[in-house]
C-alpha cells in the first residue's frame, strides 16, 4: 500500500471521505470511524467529514511506529 503521487487531487489541503478511502485503501465505514474519532485530522464543516492531509500523514508515522 503505497502513497498515490500521481494525482494532483492528493496536494489538496483537506480530504473528503472517498479521497481518505482511496488514499488509504480502506472503506467508507472506517474512514467515518477515522476522520470522527479523537485523532486530530478530523474537520466538520457544516454536517460533513474531511481530514486533514498534513495532520493525517502524520498521525499514519506515529501509528506505523
Amino acid at each position: 500500500m503505497g502513497a498515490i503521487t500521481t494525482n494532483p487531487g492528493y496536494n489538496k489541503k483537506l480530504l473528503n471521505i472517498k479521497e481518505i478511502c482511496t488514499y488509504l485503501g480502506i472503506g467508507q465505514t472506517k474512514a467515518r470511524e477515522l476522520v470522527r474519532g479523537h485523532n486530530g485530522f478530523g474537520i466538520q464543516i457544516g454536517n460533513r467529514w474531511y481530514a486533514d492531509k498534513f495532520k493525517l500523514d502524520k498521525w499514519l508515522d506515529r501509528e506505523s511506529r
